[in-house]
């Protein structure tokens, strides 16, 4: 039995990494990688911990509890690191070469991923968008579901998830939803013939939004005669909502579907794409003729 222990004791004394003045033995390697993975696991548990747990009983919304967890996480991983090389006698300034050459890839090689980086943490604490919120960016459309280091990711409702770098918030225009209000405004385009009664096409309006349960009525709805249009009087409706926010598709749909009902009730026309032909009058080529 002890000759087996010392084979392992020699087989752990042995020098893998030629790092410092001594080097890094197998032993000493083993352990850093042993507390490297509990010190992910347990920083990832407590992480989970404090935003599920510990911060619920606070003010703060999920997006901000989501901020706070992961800035301690990151902290916990840099010091724990830091920790772990100390405590199993790795010299630190053995890494002084190794973390030049690390800078230089960093600058050539894996910008992006650094890029991502610094803009997560800005998204994190500047709070451009928060999870929940409705947003477009880069192409994409959807509702903000998670918030990570590197990336966030948008569902878009077609259950799509898109995972879109940090970087787009911080370079591109975002179009925030709910940034400031959850109140969102509707606009609804509608044409009616010129025969049609303007007061009354408004007045029909107002009373399908109105009877629209997802319509708010503070801010109440209105109605906009914009122009007279090639083939009728354009007008808009106005609508605020708070409940389909992440669903505006169906409330312009409901809105669209009573808006025909009651004007073929009103009888008020909805005039087809109209053209005007003049032909004038000349000497046309007449067929099997010299032209």
């Amino acid at each position: 039995m002890s000759i087996w222990w010392d084979r392992l004791r020699e087989l752990l004394s042995w020098r893998v990494l030629p790092v410092g003045q001594s080097g890094v033995s197998l032993g000493a390697l083993v352990q850093f990688l042993v507390l490297v993975l509990l010190l992910f696991f347990f920083t990832a548990r407590f992480r989970r911990w404090l935003v599920n747990t510990a911060l619920v009983r606070t003010r703060l919304d999920p997006s901000a509890r989501q901020a706070v967890g992961s800035i301690f996480q990151y902290t916990a991983l840099v010091l724990g690191l830091i920790l772990i090389l100390q405590a199993v006698g790795i010299d630190l300034t053995a890494f002084n070469v190794a973390a030049g050459g690390l800078g230089i890839g960093l600058g050539f090689g894996l910008q992006n991923i650094a890029s991502n980086l610094v803009s997560g943490l800005i998204v994190l604490l500047e709070r451009p968008v928060k999870i929940g919120d409705r947003i477009e960016v880069a192409g994409a459309e959807g509702q903000v579901v998670e918030i990570r280091a590197r990336s966030t990711t948008v569902l878009t409702n077609d259950n799509i998830a898109i995972i879109i770098p940090n970087s787009r918030f911080i370079t591109e225009e975002v179009v925030n939803w709910s940034y400031t209000d959850s109140k969102i405004r509707f606009r609804v385009p509608v044409s009616v013939g010129y025969q049609s009664d303007a007061r009354l096409v408004e007045r029909t309006l107002l009373a399908v939004a109105r009877a629209n349960p997802d319509v708010l009525s503070d801010p109440e709805p209105v109605v906009r005669f914009l122009e007279f249009g090639d083939n009728g009087l354009n007008f808009e409706l106005r609508a605020w909502s708070t409940s389909l926010i992440q669903r505006k598709g169906k409330l312009i749909s409901a809105l669209n579907f009573a808006i025909l009902e009651a004007f073929r009730e009103k009888k008020i026309d909805i005039p087809y794409p109209q053209r005007d032909l003049h032909l004038r009058s000349g000497n046309w080529p007449q067929p099997g003729g010299n032209e």
